[in-house]
């Protein structure tokens, strides 16, 4: 496959491969991945020392390198000896730098080139910046940092009007300090590389090749794309009858060294001048910034810029702008919920002395930017990793609170816009658990750490529309409709493996019909009135209308602390419909909490008044949402009900159960387990709560917490008062 050109002209090509696990993600994860991308990456760089690229490893995967392959990471010190790779910077975690403070950016950075020097004995003059997400302010910390160079998409130059055939090289760019030397990523290679053939990719670049040789294109991806995502591995690395993608391609490579150069970005930024002068605007990729934007307009961007692809029209796409990345703190209230913890939390690390003794490295470890966006793959609803997101965000908590408190039991309460949205919520800390409500949504619970497992009971997700739903809709009827008619599904004429970014693939059929959509955020101790009748289906698919006006609503707060305790008490009139007759009927509802000092336990007492003077018949139920990772039937997160013969069940099961008083839910592996016990008996309804998301291997159901409400048939004449008490304990599975 070599090409001969008939002049000297010649021209660089700088890859830069992106390699990175979530911290929190599964070991077998880790192992598979290793297997299948990373270990025969080396191989191959090893079997063609004339190819010369950059690589990035996050910290969080080092980290698991250094336990499980150590002789790994021996093998890329020794590329790295040799000249044949360079190594890359980054935020220890990969998280988005601009989202976390100032002094977490340089300690993120400075920690991965610091180990990065220690293991390959070279300091990294260059970064990859998580997710591409840029702000103009970004300068001023690479620059502090000791960064030279980054590297960012070919949109955040075409953005301010320049073109592909003007990014061949770097731009300098700055924020009232010294410049930081940006390349962009072209977006034609990371579509070609490697679902085209080699000598697609050898010919183009030999198109662009000069005299003068100046040139550089870059292509700067994710590693994992080169065997671990599906259909790559046979394709990336053949079998012994027939080599693979990435053989192919280095072998190209090297035949055509003559005038093709592979090279490091950072030797290249030593050994030539900038282009000029850029201002960038804050920008992302651009799928990214298609799923920042609000479902409805994300889908219209989507299909845009489809269209505008399909006709050739790249002097539009290259204005074609979506939304903002802080907009994703916008449109989840559990993206915001956990940044805004992590800003919590690392005020309290500061203040404890910013070590690790404090908690620097939990906190650093939380600020890991996977589960702090979403889009097509994965993000905010992983569970796993976000479970793992407050495990570290308590573990720092608690290493501050040792220093600050020491090993005496404390307890306090804070009025405080949490959200930062200018609404007070209330936070409840102490030495055993946090609890964190929110008066003007119903009075609800929507942080439960348990400090001694170091775990967030409530970090459940919202059941919300995404813009892919529309796509898998589509997919789904056209598929029903093929499969009545028995037309011919259409199959590809060519041995490569699809886009991720352009295929639909599914895990199960029908997945369509899993799309549920919730009216209010999955926290717990929400108040309902429900219709008689109501089955339990309808109640867990929103297929149903409220009968009160409480439900998400504002309440009134207060607290009092005592010696011993802390009480909160919530309440609120509202209006209760009764089944026919017009008018409804208002309902005085309070209920008070009691946090004990030293336990992990909180008591509520729930007491309705019919205010009206007709008799109110109705079913009150108390909505609990919990997330004890007990996603798949995972045999060690459980549910029991004390007093019923039924063996105990799975955490994501589904059941309806008459007369419970006690239960228990748990999970042995987190040493945690919940008890309810009730005052009066009532009817549990629990289902698991699912989400229809999207990964690099297709759309699937994923578990993201069970929901468990507590039923009672109330019958009460004007003026008449109904009570109950519930007792929540946190404790150690037997």
């Amino acid at each position: 496959m070599t090409t001969k050109p008939h002049t000297q002209r010649s021209i660089h090509l700088g890859l830069l491969l992106h390699n990175h696990q979530p911290v929190g993600n599964f070991p077998w994860v880790f192992q598979q991945v290793y297997e299948s991308s990373y270990l025969p990456l080396i191989e191959a760089l090893e079997r063609h020392p004339g190819v010369h690229l950059s690589l990035h490893y996050t910290g969080s995967l080092i980290d698991w390198l250094e336990e499980s392959q150590p002789e790994f990471l021996q093998r890329v010190a020794r590329l790295v000896a040799c000249q044949q790779i360079e190594m890359v910077g980054g935020g220890y975690y990969e998280p988005i730098l601009p989202a976390i403070p100032d002094g977490d950016k340089l300690a993120q950075i400075q920690r991965l080139s610091e180990r990065i020097e220690s293991h390959f004995g070279q300091k990294p003059t260059g970064m990859w910046l998580a997710e591409r997400v840029w702000e103009p302010s970004l300068p001023r910390a690479l620059s502090a940092a000791d960064i030279q160079w980054t590297i960012l998409d070919d949109i955040h130059f075409k953005n301010v009007g320049l073109e592909d055939h003007d990014l061949y090289g770097y731009y300098a760019t700055e924020d009232q300090t010294g410049i930081v030397k940006v390349y962009a990523t072209s977006q034609a290679l990371r579509y070609t590389i490697p679902w085209r053939p080699p000598e697609e990719t050898i010919k183009t670049l030999h198109k662009l090749a000069t005299l003068d040789g100046q040139r550089i294109v870059v292509m700067g991806d994710d590693g994992e794309k080169f065997g671990a995502w599906p259909d790559t591995q046979t394709y990336c690395w053949g079998t012994k009858e027939r080599s693979g993608w990435v053989e192919q391609f280095f072998t190209a490579l090297e035949e055509n060294s003559d005038w093709l150069h592979t090279i490091a970005l950072g030797t290249y930024a030593n050994q030539h001048a900038a282009l000029g002068r850029a201002y960038l605007p804050t920008a992302s990729y651009i799928e990214m910034t298609e799923w920042a934007l609000p479902p409805k307009k994300s889908y219209q961007f989507g299909q845009l810029l489809h269209q505008l692809e399909k006709e050739h029209r790249p002097d539009i796409l290259q204005f074609m702008r979506g939304g903002f990345w802080r907009s994703f703190l916008v449109r989840y209230a559990e993206i915001n919920n956990q940044h805004k913890k992590m800003l919590h939390v690392h005020d309290l690390v500061y203040a404890a002395g910013a070590n690790d003794e404090a908690g620097l490295t939990h906190l650093l470890k939380a600020q890991a930017n996977d589960t702090y966006w979403h889009g097509l793959f994965g993000g905010i609803y992983m569970a796993h990793v976000r479970s793992a997101i407050y495990h570290h965000l308590i573990k720092a908590e608690n290493a501050a609170a040792m220093l600050t408190h020491g090993n005496r039991s404390w307890q306090h309460y804070t009025l405080t816009d949490f959200e930062r949205n200018t609404r007070q919520q209330l936070l409840i800390e102490s030495d055993q658990q946090n609890l964190y409500f929110d008066p003007e949504h119903g009075g609800s619970l929507f942080e439960w750490d348990l400090r001694r497992s170091a775990h967030n009971l409530l970090c459940v997700m919202t059941r919300r529309q995404e813009s892919y739903h529309q796509t898998l809709r589509i997919y789904e009827q056209e598929r029903r409709r093929t499969a009545i008619t028995n037309a011919p599904i259409p199959q590809s004429d060519t041995d490569q493996p699809d886009n991720p970014h352009s295929t639909i693939r599914t895990k199960e059929s029908d997945l369509d019909q899993y799309l549920v959509i919730d009216p209010y955020r999955r926290s717990s101790l929400i108040d309902h009135f429900l219709p008689s009748g109501l089955p339990l289906e309808s109640y867990a698919q929103m297929r149903y209308e409220e009968q009160g006006t409480f439900a998400n609503q504002p309440y009134a707060a207060h607290v009092t602390q005592g010696a011993s305790d802390i009480t909160v008490l919530f309440d609120r009139i509202g209006e209760v419909k009764r089944p026919g007759a017009l008018n409804p009927l208002m309902v005085h509802l309070s209920k008070t909490i009691q946090i004990p000092l030293g336990e992990e336990k909180l008591i509520v007492r729930y007491r309705i008044e019919n205010q009206g003077q007709a008799r109110l018949q109705t079913n009150f139920a108390t909505e609990w949402n919990l997330n004890l990772l007990g996603g798949g039937n995972n045999p060690q997160a459980y549910m029991t009900i004390e007093g019923q013969e039924e063996e105990s069940q799975y955490f994501d099961s589904t059941g309806e159960h008459h007369e419970a008083q006690a239960i228990h839910v748990g999970n042995s592996w987190l040493q945690q387990d919940i008890g309810f016990v009730l005052s009066v008996p009532a009817t549990l309804w629990h289902f698991s709560i699912d989400t229809v998301t999207g990964s690099e291997a297709g759309f699937e159901r994923t578990h993201q917490g069970s929901n468990f409400t507590f039923l009672w048939p109330l019958l009460l004449e004007g003026g008449q008062v109904w009570e109950v008490e519930m007792t929540i304990q946190g404790r150690i599975p037997h």
